[in-house]
């Protein structure tokens, strides 16, 4: 399917790659349906990934893995709250975070208490408010860039 969109103009979108998320994401409950935008030759290198909604197409939200700006991420699941994705594991499993980035770059943040949990099989997922103590705003800014600001 060929997409218009605000930020990458008009790109063609294989149904393959359509993502299905259950509930939306948090705040955009009627916007299911969405792809993932990124670099092909950077890609898990720590880049900025775009969640491209395909409901309404002037929507995206910058994403990435978040094992790359805090390497023990474990999210803690309730019980029954990944059942709608179906049987998921290790191979088939893509976590990512939102991305917040303000004016200034050094206040930028993942959310790390509403992962977007992805079956790769079947491209279905959720944005699963998390149990624990994970932040809404986890800073990235010396993650990214290492304390030398490389």
């Amino acid at each position: 399917m060929r997409v218009k969109t605000r930020l990458f103009g008009e790109i063609e979108i294989a149904e393959e790659k359509v993502i299905n998320l259950v509930h939306g994401l948090i705040g955009f409950p009627d916007m299911k349906r969405y792809t993932l935008i990124f670099d092909e030759e950077k890609k898990d290198k720590g880049n900025i990934m775009w969640l491209q909604s395909l409901d309404e197409t002037d929507f995206v939200m910058p994403v990435m893995l978040p094992h790359l700006v805090k390497a023990d991420y474990a999210p803690a699941f309730g019980a029954g709250t990944l059942e709608p994705l179906g049987e998921l594991n290790d191979e088939n499993t893509y976590v990512l975070v939102t991305v917040r980035v303000p004016k200034d770059p050094k206040e930028a943040s993942v959310n790390l208490k509403a992962p977007i949990v992805i079956n790769t099989d079947t491209n279905i997922g959720d944005q699963i408010i998390i149990d624990g103590d994970e932040p809404v705003r986890y800073l990235i800014h010396d993650s990214l860039h290492g304390k030398d600001g490389e």
